[in-house]
């Protein structure tokens, strides 16, 4: 069993910052996706690949990998970078 542990990134559709802080533990799909011959519709057996565990620090979402033997990869978190500017610059 595999799975990715990250921290959950900012939404982009909305200024606030809610639940950036958590770290996040989500198990790698085991088996394909396939379409449903009747309906169309996507899907697969794996019921691991629908949960999602957080974790307020990256060490104690480490930690629970490592207790219950999942093979886990972290995924650093990007640098923010911001690129300030005065409100005359989009009039030059």
């Amino acid at each position: 069993m595999s799975a990715r542990i990250y921290q959950r990134p900012k939404n982009a559709m909305q200024s606030g910052r809610a639940r950036t802080d958590e770290w996040v533990l989500e198990f790698e799909q085991s088996e394909a996706r396939q379409a449903d011959p009747l309906m169309g519709w996507t899907g697969s057996g794996d019921t691991q690949a629908q949960v999602q565990l957080t974790f307020p620090s990256k060490e104690e979402a480490k930690a629970y990998a490592e207790k219950y033997d999942i093979v886990a990869r972290i995924h650093a978190t990007p640098a923010k970078s911001l690129k300030l500017q005065a409100y005359a610059d989009n009039f030059r």
